[in-house]
């Protein structure tokens, strides 16, 4: 699954078009490497995202294509101190 749709599916971004332009500005990090909207997420994937001063670190879970809205937490493990 892309980045980008992953970021929508589980909410940790509202839209998948702030995603794309999130990875495409460098501000999306998996295992502390910048990467493209277009990057395969695999389980256990750490993704870092910086929203101005505030730094969204979070461990990848599951993979799904849909999900509702109570169960989107579940696809992560927030890992923010």
């Amino acid at each position: 699954m892309r980045i980008d749709k992953y970021l929508k599916v589980s909410r940790i971004i509202k839209r998948r078009t702030v995603a794309n332009e999130a990875c495409d500005a460098g501000r999306v990090f998996v295992n502390g490497k910048p990467v493209k909207a277009s990057y395969d997420v695999k389980i256990d994937d750490i993704i870092e995202i910086q929203f101005g001063q505030k730094t969204v670190k979070v461990k990848v879970l599951t993979l799904s294509e849909t999900v509702k809205k109570d169960a989107a937490a579940d696809m992560y493990e927030d890992l923010s101190v």
